[in-house]
């Protein structure tokens, strides 16, 4: 099968286009033929090597956690699903493939695309994992570092919906995406903190970390110098701040909840990840070098 794979640590270069043997499923697994793939972060993280103590790599690595596509063999025992049913979800073999073995998926309702679905899962699971743990409620204002962003979309809409305040941090070319969103936008950089006191002079209760532009000394600053409720998914020095990097770990239970429930909002409109750009599989080096490079306001896909 096509597939990209790398062997090493590094740039974009380390990516290579080419054909591996196919996954099998083993009991209880799924295989599934893969139609779209989101493109995250944390894809040219991990493909750098910055992340190993949270996501330990095997080489040779594909790439991707997040799909959409149709299950297409299922391994002994699976009852739930049958072949050609669609599907999204987390892959456990990587996504950058013509086939993957299925980690948490869920069923893909017929309304929602596969490009729509496979932006889903990593900022949906991402955004509702931080919420929780920052344990934020109605009437609560939450700082938002990388607010336009994927992950940082989500997040906005599930806050406002929560019913909080969100301060948004982002470049002035997004402060009206953001505040379409319900968000209070703000710019990063330097006298954040001064700017965000302005906009939020009712304090800040919370923090989510999406950006990790050293944006925690700042927010310790504003929780009045404490690190309590503040938690990055991108600030790899976060424990030199006493600040949880949060990774994952939620239930698997759980996490297919969560997809199913956030489909359902996403075919209602209630929910919105736009998907900015797509890309064949031979050019998934150059979408990882944009994504490196930020400033995408949503998701890059590959079509596999």
């Amino acid at each position: 099968m096509r597939a990209i794979t790398y062997n090493t640590f590094g740039g974009a270069e380390v990516l290579t286009y080419g054909h591996i043997g196919k996954p099998e499923p083993a009991p209880g697994e799924v295989r599934v033929k893969v139609v779209t793939v989101g493109v995250n972060p944390l894809d040219y993280k991990r493909r750098y090597g910055w992340v190993e103590q949270y996501y330990p790599t095997t080489f040779p690595a594909v790439p991707g956690l997040e799909f959409a596509g149709v299950v297409d063999a299922l391994g002994d025992g699976v009852r739930d699903l049958a072949v050609g049913d669609e599907v999204f979800g987390w892959t456990s073999t990587g996504a950058y493939a013509e086939y993957a073995i299925a980690g948490d998926i869920v069923r893909k309702p017929a309304e929602l695309s596969f490009a729509a679905a496979a932006a889903l899962p990593v900022a949906g699971e991402t955004a509702q994992r931080v919420l929780d743990a920052l344990g934020l409620k109605d009437g609560e204002t939450l700082l938002l570092h990388g607010a336009a962003g994927a992950v940082g979309q989500v997040a906005v809409q599930l806050a406002v919906a929560l019913g909080a305040t969100v301060i948004g941090t982002a470049s002035p070319a997004n402060h009206d995406f953001l505040r379409a969103l319900g968000a209070v936008p703000v710019a990063y950089g330097d006298g954040l903190a001064d700017r965000v006191r302005a906009a939020a002079p009712q304090g800040i209760d919370a923090v989510f970390d999406a950006a990790g532009h050293d944006a925690l000394p700042a927010s310790i600053a504003l929780r009045g110098g404490t690190a309590d409720r503040i938690v990055t998914i991108a600030d790899t020095h976060a424990a030199e701040h006493g600040v949880p990097f949060s990774a994952g770990g939620t239930p698997p239970e759980t996490v297919r909840a969560w997809l199913a429930a956030q489909a359902r909002l996403a075919v209602e409109g209630r929910l919105t990840v736009p998907v900015v750009g797509t890309f064949p599989l031979a050019d998934a080096a150059r979408a990882q070098e944009l994504s490196e490079a930020g400033h995408v306001r949503g998701k890059l896909v590959i079509e596999i």
